[in-house]
């Protein structure tokens, strides 16, 4: 992506600044290598977090490997610099209990006297497909194929030609459809499916796990998470799971050790 670009660039300029200005890229050794990452972490005067430490390191080998597998240089001077891999905590997921719970509320407010049917189609719709929050948010009522031969579809789309690859086709749930139609003929829909802020449907949300009782503030990533659990504890197959959440096959080995962490907590509690 565009920032992953710019990250490599602000680390590769941070190499520069370090090394004195007359030393020529083939003169460039692993002892130069190991002190500018030492002096990133202990004498910059800058925190360097544990995750950007290791990104500054896949940046300098990836460059340097880059250099000698073209011929620049005859010497790969970043092949025994130590590669420093971190991976972010766990996310926290719902319980299937409290899955449960938060689709009960969401229904009462479905039902109740001054119905609203937003957030049970909202939530429903998530815990169902693991989309993201700015997929939630671009999707329009033409993203939902009621009628598809194999039962009803939600089309993820990206108008950026760059992002093509994470578009995908979900099934949806029966019972989301009739949740749906009720939802459609609430709100008169027109170009977006969701017509509120982001921060008006995160406080839908936050009233479903309020009404639950629950102390975890639900979220669209909480959401994400748990669906792609719930897929992962049923069996489904794990390329399905990783197509699904439109994710690449890089990414897919973080969050699959993640999962299998994540069932066995649920398991033994």
């Amino acid at each position: 992506s565009p920032h992953t670009v710019k990250a490599f660039l602000g680390d590769l300029n941070l190499l520069i600044s370090f090394l004195p200005p007359d030393r020529s890229i083939g003169s460039i050794t692993t002892t130069d290598l190991n002190n500018f990452l030492e002096w990133m972490q202990n004498d910059r005067g800058v925190p360097c977090s544990p995750k950007t430490l290791a990104r500054r390191i896949t940046s300098i080998k990836s460059f340097f490997r880059w250099l000698h597998s073209n011929g620049v240089i005859l010497v790969d001077p970043a092949e025994k610099v130590v590669q420093k891999s971190v991976i972010s905590p766990l996310p926290t997921v719902l319980t299937p209990q409290e899955v449960e719970a938060i689709i009960d509320i969401a229904d009462r407010f479905r039902q109740g006297e001054n119905a609203d049917t937003r957030y049970y189609t909202l939530v429903t719709l998530l815990l169902a497909t693991g989309i993201k929050k700015g997929e939630c948010l671009n999707l329009s009522p033409n993203h939902v194929e009621l009628d598809a031969p194999n039962g009803p579809i939600l089309f993820v789309r990206y108008a950026n030609p760059q992002h093509r690859y994470k578009e995908r086709k979900i099934s949806l749930p029966e019972d989301w459809v009739e949740a749906y139609q009720e939802y459609e003929k609430n709100y008169h829909l027109t170009d977006r499916l969701f017509p509120w802020s982001p921060r008006r449907l995160e406080y839908l949300l936050e009233d479903l796990s309020d009404g639950a009782g629950l102390e975890k503030h639900l979220s669209f990533d909480m959401c994400r998470w748990t669906c792609a659990l719930m897929d992962w504890r049923s069996g489904m197959d794990h390329n399905k799971i990783r197509q699904k959440q439109g994710i690449s096959k890089v990414q897919w080995r973080e969050v699959k050790m993640k999962l299998h962490k994540l069932e066995k907590q649920i398991t033994e509690n």
